[in-house]
């Protein structure tokens, strides 16, 4: 189990780096001094050509993955009916610090994309396991968009519910 486990991470490591297009492709342009670097778990920080070399070999049992509790709860209305939700979240990079850094200052940006698609939510699909995982998703993918548009980089890797009321 734990080595399914680990691989499955592995996977989803390695496929966030491809898609953040670290791995893979013909990327050859010089990399930004300024973007966040990758922090391994020994503590040392590497750039994303470096990180592309290790992830398909050591996958993400390499990397040092780091959490940021966003301290303010999301509430909104939900969609078709007179239900709404409130959420505490908290995101994880593999990243160094400038990525919460990004979050802490963008919160305002990120609040408004999480409210809109939060309020585009239905109250039924929130109930069943499936629909808040779709909804993590989501949130993780609207969170590195608003990043991207404010600072050029994204860098998060997962969202958290780490309390959830729907009524």
């Amino acid at each position: 189990m734990t080595g399914l486990i680990a691989l499955l991470g592995g996977g989803g490591a390695a496929g966030g780096f491809y898609a953040a297009g670290m791995i893979g492709g013909d990327h050859e342009a010089a990399e930004d001094p300024n973007m966040p670097k990758i922090i391994m778990k020994d503590g040392t920080s590497v750039s994303q050509k470096e990180a592309s070399q290790t992830a398909p070999k050591q996958a993400a049992s390499a990397f040092k993955i780091t959490y940021h509790q966003i301290e303010q709860p999301f509430t909104s209305n939900l969609s078709n009916s007179d239900s709404f939700a409130q959420l505490s979240l908290a995101v994880s990079t593999y990243y160094d610090e400038r990525v919460f850094e990004n979050v802490v200052n963008h919160e305002i940006a990120i609040r408004s994309a999480v409210l809109m698609e939060l309020g585009q939510q239905d109250a039924l699909e929130l109930e069943a396991p499936e629909g808040k995982l779709r909804l993590k998703k989501r949130l993780r993918d609207i969170i590195n968009e608003t990043l991207k548009e404010k600072t050029g980089f994204g860098g998060i890797e997962d969202v958290y519910f780490t309390n959830m009321v729907v009524q």
